[in-house]
C-alpha cells in the first residue's frame, strides 16, 4: 500500500499488483478505478483469478482506492471536501508519475469508469488503451436524480439501509434472475456493505458521480484512445453504454456485452478476461 499525496484531493491509498521495482517501458501497467460501494479489492479479486494468470505474470496492476473507500475506513474528516468526477480524473496522473510510469492502460468500472474516461480524454499521452465496465457518460434523469437524492440524504442520515441497500445491488448486479449462487453473491456484498463500507464516506462518493457532467458532446473529439466499452446484458448500465459507443469514433471502439450476467467481473471474469487480453494483444501489449 502506497499513500501518495496529490494537488487537489489529498492522499490517494494506492495498492500495487506485480513488480513495480523492476517495469519496463514494454511491461503491460494497468491503473484501475473502482465503482460505488466497493474498492481497489474488486479488481485485486479479479487479477488474482485463474483465468488471469497468463496476463498477471507478465503485468503491474496500480489499483487507486478513492478518499475513505477502504474497508473499515474512519469517517472522512468534517473540513473534507469529497473532490468532483473532474479533478479525482486530473489527479490520477500523479499516481503515474510517482511510479515514474509513462503509459499505462486504464481500467474502471461504473463510477470508477466514469472517471477513467474524464482520464483518458484529460491525458492521451499517458494511456495505451481504455477499459470501460459499466460506464455511464450521461447525466441522471429527473426522476432517477431524485431518487438518488433520497439514497444519500438515508446514507447520511441513517447509515446502511434498506434504500441505499437496493439501489447499490441494482446499480453492481442489475436485473439477474435468482439462483443460489446469485442470492448468495448478493447477501455476501450486502454484509460487507453493512459490516466494512463506511456509509458516511460512501455517500460522498455517490453525491459526486451524481453531480457528474455530462461526457457525451466531448468523447467523438476529445477520446482518442482505443477503447472497449463492457457490460453484461442483464446489466442496469448495458444501454447507457450501447449510447456511450454512438458517441465515439467507431475506430477507435470495441463494444463487448457478455451474455446472460450483470456484475461482469462477478458473473463472467472468464470471458472478460479473454476480451481484456484480446484487446490488449490489438494495443501489442501481449
Amino acid at each position: 500500500r502506497y499513500e501518495i499525496k496529490t494537488e487537489k484531493i489529498g492522499v490517494l491509498n494506492v495498492f500495487v499488483q506485480g513488480k513495480i521495482a523492476g517495469i519496463t517501458l514494454t511491461t503491460p501497467v494497468f491503473m484501475t478505478v473502482h465503482d460505488l460501494g466497493s474498492n481497489h479489492t474488486e479488481f485485486h479479486k479479479l487479477v488474482e483469478h485463474p483465468c488471469m494468470a497468463k496476463l498477471k505474470a507478465r503485468s503491474v496492476w496500480i489499483h487507486v482506492e478513492l478518499p475513505g473507500q477502504d474497508f473499515d475506513a474512519p469517517d472522512l474528516p468534517e473540513s473534507y471536501t469529497f473532490p468532483s468526477m473532474d479533478n479525482i480524473a486530473e489527479n490520477l496522473v500523479n499516481v503515474l508519475n510517482y511510479f515514474n510510469i509513462k503509459y499505462c492502460v486504464t481500467l474502471g468500472e461504473g463510477a470508477g469508469a466514469n472517471i477513467i474516461a474524464r482520464f483518458a480524454m484529460s491525458f492521451p499521452d499517458r494511456v495505451l488503451g481504455n477499459i470501460l465496465i459499466h460506464c455511464t457518460c450521461s447525466v441522471e434523469s429527473v426522476m432517477q436524480y431524485f431518487h438518488d437524492k433520497m439514497m444519500t440524504w438515508k446514507l447520511n442520515a441513517l447509515g446502511m439501509n434498506s434504500t441505499a441497500e437496493q439501489y447499490l445491488v441494482f446499480h453492481k448486479f442489475g436485473a439477474t434472475e435468482s439462483s443460489q449462487e446469485r442470492d448468495r453473491v448478493i447477501q455476501d456484498y450486502i454484509k460487507k456493505l453493512h459490516s466494512r463500507m463506511n456509509a458516511k464516506n460512501l455517500k460522498l462518493y455517490v453525491e459526486s458521480y451524481l453531480a457528474r457532467t455530462d461526457l457525451t458532446p466531448q468523447l467523438k473529439d476529445k477520446m482518442r484512445i482505443d477503447s472497449m466499452l463492457t457490460s453484461g446484458s442483464r446489466s442496469s448500465h448495458s444501454t447507457h453504454m450501447d449510447q456511450m459507443q454512438a458517441a465515439m469514433d467507431p475506430k477507435l471502439t470495441t463494444r463487448v456485452k457478455l451474455d446472460n450476467c450483470g456484475d461482469v467481473l462477478q458473473d463472467a471474469p472468464e470471458a472478460f478476461a479473454y476480451n481484456l487480453l484480446l484487446f490488449c494483444q490489438g494495443l501489442g501489449l501481449c
